[in-house]
């Protein structure tokens, strides 16, 4: 048994460029758990299963379970339930999927190793059993542009019911990946290849690195006999953990207490930014102490060294504010949206800090709450705003809005980009309990406006955005 570190060193010692690849199973090995058992729990909760299609795919399951069968029989019942369905339907079905549950199964370390393979300039591919409805929104969270996986038949944008392509399932899939090194030339004795079933011995054999990740017991077994290495990644913490329960509700209860003596404090001084300064520089850091969450910050000083600024940050969970505040402590508000003045998470902050709420809905509101952040940057208050304007269910980038630039543009301040690595592995997106962990944050250099117009703002708002999909696809070690 190896661990992450040793695989990151293999990832570098191997021959870089495009002609080395890297192909990853997904179920198991890039997720943990099935996609198929969300797709089915899905088609039951709407009904959308008869009773003969659930038992011949028990009877099927339970054939490639115990008895060694492949998974075509399998396949083929459940793309022979799909006949008739629309080929879009299908895929924004699995873009509803992908997003209420599937994101939050990918393993976090994953992203760490794609970093290392694309730092090293490999080719990086998904090669699965599941069906594209499964596994291309994957890939593209991922950021992983080929897949190889069980086509379905499609004629005239509707599936027929039969499959374009064999299972992609032992042998199918080792030929799949040797047809897809040929054609772009990549030597299979220089590629890796990472499963954690058994079924994917042949895939494993062909290569010269194969990787045994979060592997079963059968493979387990194989890699021991062949010397491969075999790794277990951490799974994501998306369960209820009454311990990490309790320890989130005495954090925000503290927070609530620290919010308290703020204000208090704000009004007996008669200055409300006092309060906030009070609630900032102590309220976070307790809060995250109580959570067992460390924050380990590259670039400290870009946070200090421009204010007021505008401070930008991905956002992915409630955990986003308290890591700012550690970090930004003073001198600061924010805008938010309209709803999160109902949020009991976000209320005695939100109250303290006079935050802008603003209605997304309705553009002359939204212009008209934005003032007051405006005349705070123009006083010396710096501001943060989440500029994908709601949270994102994994670390993939959101379409950036224009709000927060305007406000820059607006105030001849500049922007500070915060990226937050990995808050929402410790807290889901609409999670309520934080486990603890360490979530590292990288402030890069401040972003000038001087010489900004509001004609050139969409594409000042890309180099942005291209700042943090950097960062974030470099990610950390």
């Amino acid at each position: 048994m190896t661990g992450v570190d040793d695989l990151h060193s293999a990832i570098a010692a191997a021959p870089p460029g495009p002609h080395t690849l890297a192909a990853f199973d997904l179920d198991g090995t890039l997720i943990s758990g099935y996609s198929a058992s969300v797709v089915y729990r899905d088609r039951l909760r709407h009904f959308d299963i008869s009773v003969g299609e659930l038992l011949r795919t028990t009877g099927a399951a339970m054939d490639t379970q115990f008895r060694g069968a492949d998974v075509g029989a399998l396949m083929r019942i459940g793309v022979q339930a799909l006949t008739g369905r629309m080929e879009d339907e299908l895929f924004e079905w699995g873009q509803r999927l992908f997003r209420q549950e599937i994101a939050g199964m990918i393993y976090p370390e994953v992203r760490g190793l794609l970093a290392a393979h694309r730092r090293a300039g490999h080719t990086v591919l998904i090669a699965t059993s599941a069906t594209p409805y499964q596994a291309r929104f994957v890939a593209d969270d991922l950021d992983i542009e080929d897949v190889l996986c069980t086509e379905p038949e499609v004629l005239d944008g509707m599936l027929t019911g039969e499959l374009a392509t064999p299972a992609l399932w032992g042998e199918a899939k080792a030929r799949a990946l040797a047809g897809y090194a040929e054609k772009a030339g990549a030597y299979l004795a220089d590629a890796f290849a990472y499963s954690n079933g058994h079924e994917d011995v042949p895939m494993l054999e062909s290569v010269g690195r194969p990787v045994a990740l979060n592997p079963d017991r059968g493979l387990t077994r194989v890699a021991r006999a062949q010397r491969w290495p075999a790794v277990t990644l951490r799974k994501p913490q998306r369960g209820v953990d009454p311990v990490a329960t309790v320890r989130t509700g005495v954090a925000m209860g503290a927070l609530a207490a620290t919010a308290v003596v703020g204000a208090s404090a704000g009004i007996l001084t008669g200055n409300r930014q006092l309060g906030a300064n009070l609630v900032g520089t102590v309220g976070p850091g307790l809060s995250l102490s109580l959570l067992g969450i460390e924050v380990k910050v590259d670039g400290e000083e870009n946070a200090w060294s421009h204010r007021p600024a505008v401070f930008m940050f991905n956002h992915q969970s409630s955990l986003d504010l308290l890591v700012l505040g550690t970090l930004i402590k003073r001198d600061v508000t924010g805008v938010a949206k309209k709803e999160a003045a109902r949020d009991p998470r976000f209320i005695p902050i939100g109250s303290l800090l006079d935050v802008a709420y603003v209605d997304r809905s309705n553009t002359a509101k939204a212009k008209a709450a934005l003032q007051p952040a405006v005349d705070k940057l123009e006083h010396g208050i710096s501001l943060v705003i989440a500029p994908e304007g709601t949270r994102s269910p994994t670390p993939k980038l959101g379409r950036f809005k224009k709000g927060g630039f305007h406000l820059a543009l607006q105030a001849g301040v500049p922007i500070v980009p915060v990226v937050i690595h990995d808050a929402g592995e410790l807290m889901w997106r609409n999670s309520l309990v934080a486990h603890p962990g360490t979530v590292h944050v990288t402030v890069l250099d401040a972003v000038s406006t001087a010489g900004w117009t509001a004609e050139g703002l969409d594409t000042h708002v890309e180099e942005v955005r291209s700042l943090f999909e950097a960062c974030l696809l470099a990610g950390h070690r």
